[in-house]
């Protein structure tokens, strides 16, 4: 079964965002994709001055194409 889930990195730990349907010790494969935030995010200052408001703008016209 493959099946896509979000995860949320903390104090380092990988922890689901929805519940998993995994046996205790079972392990598995994942792969790693950051959010478009993320990415966005690594992008201010790139070609100039940027804000956070601009981050936002950037991101919504993203999801609408």
């Amino acid at each position: 079964m493959s099946r896509t889930i979000r995860v949320r990195y903390e104090k380092g730990v990988l922890r689901p965002l929805e519940p998993v349907d995994l046996r205790e010790g079972e392990e598995v494969r994942i792969k790693i994709e950051r959010s478009v935030r993320e990415r966005l995010k690594d992008l201010v200052g790139i070609l100039g001055e940027s804000s956070e408001k601009e981050l936002e703008r950037y991101l919504v016209e993203a999801w609408q194409q």
